[in-house]
């Protein structure tokens, strides 16, 4: 099966806002929060991201010493993923707010993979029988030139037909 992607679009930048004054009808600019999270349309995918990376910083701890190998493990693991929870935005949400289950995206994705599936099978459908029948009369036709040029071997020797044995065997 297919692996998700991940799709990361950088945020972009939320400087400046434009707000209107109430007495003069001069600009005023005003600064807003950036959103300088890393901004994914799957949390599913973000996590099957998260276990590779939990699969490498688990062999990264076999250079340990074994006394503290599991609680450093633990450590750094659970470190790792908060910051990625705390730096990943899930459709515009924080990642506790966006929820595990299939978005419309995921879906549409599927749909479109299980299109191109549809199409290739219908299309080797029409193709290998047409190759298969090419094959099948190449195979016959090269059995009839190889029966062509059977020639035996053996001669077969001319018998003469004695009308009557017992006259045979007294000469």
């Amino acid at each position: 099966m297919a692996r998700a992607s991940v799709l990361v679009v950088p945020s972009p930048p939320r400087d400046v806002e434009t707000v209107a004054g109430a007495d003069d009808g001069a600009s005023v600019a005003a600064t807003s929060r950036e959103d300088f999270r890393v901004r994914c349309t799957s949390k599913r995918a973000v996590t099957e991201m998260l276990e590779l990376c939990g699969r490498v910083v688990e062999k990264l701890g076999d250079a340990l010493p074994e006394e503290i190998r599991e609680p450093a493990l633990r450590d750094v693991q659970w470190t790792f993923e908060s910051a990625v929870q705390e730096n990943v935005s899930i459709n515009g949400q924080a990642w506790q707010e966006a929820s595990d289950s299939f978005m419309d995206s995921d879906i549409k994705v599927l749909e479109d993979q299980f299109d191109e599936i549809i199409v290739d099978i219908a299309t080797k459908r029409k193709q290998y029988p047409r190759k298969i029948l090419e094959c099948v009369i190449k195979t016959i036709k090269a059995k009839q030139e190889i029966l062509k040029q059977y020639h035996p071997v053996v001669h077969p020797l001319d018998l003469k037909y004695d009308p009557d044995p017992v006259l045979a065997c007294i000469n």
